[in-house]
């Protein structure tokens, strides 16, 4: 049995299907926390165990090279070999590198435990987004299946951020590791009896040589993003690294087009909905993760909250992204999924550039809460259109690629975003002082918001009228 078999036709849900929403999307949102539950607790880690400042990055850098570089490779694997073995196997050496990482006592214990964290986020990430498109049929449920998916990986980084505050100051920040624990044990108590495998009935040969160029590609060009945030772009580390990457992604390219069993295949790229979707995703997640990071650097470097308030301050965010996950289905369903990145990039763009307008005092905070609302709503109608439009029109064999790359579309959005803005805010500021840093984050929010309207206009040019997924 497949799991094409557990559909149901029409739009009611079994509550079999129920169950496997839950379990796949508790999953998901365990993996969109472990983005950000780390960022407040870092100064605390790096006293407790001994890192220096120059090392204390690589908490999340070697989560993040990881988790992007390898998605594509194992988004492909869970086709062959199976999706939900990939996606136990993955929640498996999850739940064992989170009890790693809350026990470690040194930071190479500690790095590791991220590393091993970022395999298994890049094996469960697509195992289960490929399960969910497989168990929902192409319409009203799967898109009702990828709203909820949305607002919940977005409300997760949210979470995250408050979650990992409250942690670190009412218990410790091994806490933030251990909850994983017993989240990951659930699901892989429940999961083999209620998921059925999906798989392609024939096993092509992998196509190592393009795994092996895609991934060391991904990686040099993550890890020269992260060089370049650090250090600046005329970094001489950066530089060669990008460009590494990109050599490395040219010769993927010419793989593909030789190999009778490509990692990816080029007609699956050139379908105008996987590409321009991924683009829409790709800006979608890059603006909104960013943005993120310009307004907790607001908040406490300009207003003076602390990390503890600061993460609090992004709730409201989280609400709207709800909201906008809740709505984008009916908003699809209705009008189809080219409108639904559209008037969200609009409302998102809008939202941002009202940023533009905070000031040095504390009354600027009811304008970034609602910025930040209006653009959550915004930024959900997007990834959750993004994600309809980059995974319709395809055979179910292809979902794990699609569900791939859509994965690692989301990955590199969030890995790049940070160190480019930041690089952004860093060069714009001129002098010292609050006044020169409001400035810097000024300018990297209004870049931020020509950025997203880029994006709005590439989906209202180049997707088909007709929801260009459905």
């Amino acid at each position: 049995m497949t799991a094409s078999d557990t559909r149901s036709p029409g739009t009611t849900l079994t509550p079999r299907l129920r169950l496997v929403l839950v379990l796949l999307l508790a999953a998901q949102f365990m993996l969109a926390v472990d983005f950000s539950i780390l960022n407040v607790a870092l100064p605390v880690i790096g006293d407790g165990l001994g890192f220096s400042m120059a090392h204390l990055q690589w908490i999340g850098t070697a989560f993040a090279l990881c988790a992007a570089g390898f998605t594509l490779l194992f988004g492909r694997v869970a086709d062959l070999f199976g999706r939900r073995r990939l996606f136990l196997g993955g929640l498996a050496v999850l739940g064992a590198a989170s009890l790693l990482g809350g026990l470690a006592q040194s930071p190479e214990l500690l790095i590791t435990a991220r590393i091993l964290q970022g395999l298994a986020t890049a094996a469960v990430t697509p195992a289960a987004l490929s399960l969910l498109t497989t168990s929902f049929p192409e319409g009203p449920l799967r898109e009702k299946a990828l709203g909820l998916n949305g607002a919940l990986m977005s409300a997760g980084f949210t979470t995250g951020a408050i979650l990992g505050g409250l942690l670190t100051d009412l218990l410790s920040w091994r806490w933030a590791f251990f909850i994983n624990v017993p989240v990951a044990l659930a699901v892989l108590l429940a999961a083999p009896t209620v998921v059925e495998e999906s798989r392609q009935a024939e096993r092509p040969k992998l196509d190592l040589p393009g795994a092996v160029s895609v991934t060391l590609g991904l990686l040099a060009i993550v890890f020269g993003l992260t060089r370049a945030g650090e250090s600046g772009w005329g970094s001489p580390t950066a530089l060669l690294s990008l460009t590494a990457g990109v050599v490395l992604l040219l010769v993927f390219y010419g793989v593909e087009r030789s190999v009778t069993a490509p990692l990816v295949p080029l007609t699956v790229l050139g379908k105008r909905s996987v590409a321009w979707g991924n683009v829409a995703g790709l800006i979608a997640f890059l603006t909104e993760t960013s943005l993120v990071f310009l307004l907790t650097l607001y908040l406490q470097e300009v207003l003076g909250f602390s990390p503890l308030a600061a993460g609090l301050s992004f709730g409201v965010l989280g609400l709207g992204t709800v909201v906008g996950g809740s709505v984008a289905p009916m908003v699809i369903g209705r009008f189809g999924s080219r409108p639904a990145l559209i008037v969200g990039g609009i409302a998102q763009t809008v939202a941002t550039a009202t940023l533009l307008g905070l000031g040095d005092t504390r009354t600027s905070l009811w304008l970034l809460l609602t910025g930040t609302f209006v653009g959550g709503v915004g930024n959900m109608l997007v990834i959750v259109g993004f994600m309809v439009t980059a995974t319709s029109g395809l055979a179910d064999h292809e979902q794990g690629l699609a569900t791939g790359l859509a994965t690692m579309t989301q990955q590199i959005g969030i890995t790049m975003g940070t160190p480019v803005m930041s690089a952004v805010a860093t060069a714009a500021m001129t002098g010292s002082g609050t006044a020169a840093v409001l400035g810097g984050l000024k300018t990297a929010i209004a870049v931020n918001a020509a950025v997203v309207l880029l994006g709005t206009v590439t989906s209202a040019v180049f997707l088909r009228a007709r929801g260009a997924g459905r």
